[in-house]
């Protein structure tokens, strides 16, 4: 079984940065897609960002040019950098990875991101 562990969460102000880290248990950060969700009180979790293995990256509209997804397979870790932070923005975010053919997956227990003056 494979441990994802986010970190990095906080309460900051709008249009200040976060780094946002996703450490897992294994080594499958390089043969696995990596994604961000996200999701806030009484709203629907979102796909935020993702990754694949061969590093093309995906993201939302809402967050298009402001938040940068990144690994180091080194350290089997993934990176949310959160730049130009809304209030819009405020959420839990889970780390997810899934694997490309089998379709196994797992999901991290969230970190709280509060954006808020």
């Amino acid at each position: 079984q494979v441990q994802l562990v986010e970190s990095g969460g906080g309460l900051v102000q709008p249009g200040g940065s976060l780094r946002l880290s996703c450490v897992a248990s294994r080594n499958i950060v390089s043969s696995y897609v990596m994604a961000w969700y996200r999701q806030a009180p009484g709203k629907q979790r979102d796909l935020v960002t993702s990754i694949t293995t061969i590093g093309s990256t995906y993201y939302a509209d809402s967050v298009k040019g402001r938040f940068t997804n990144s690994r180091d397979n080194a350290k089997n870790t993934v990176y949310l950098q959160m730049n130009s932070l809304k209030t819009e923005d405020t959420a839990v975010y889970y780390c997810k990875a899934r694997h490309p053919f089998s379709g196994i997956e797992y999901w991290g227990q969230g970190t709280q991101v509060t954006v808020s003056s």
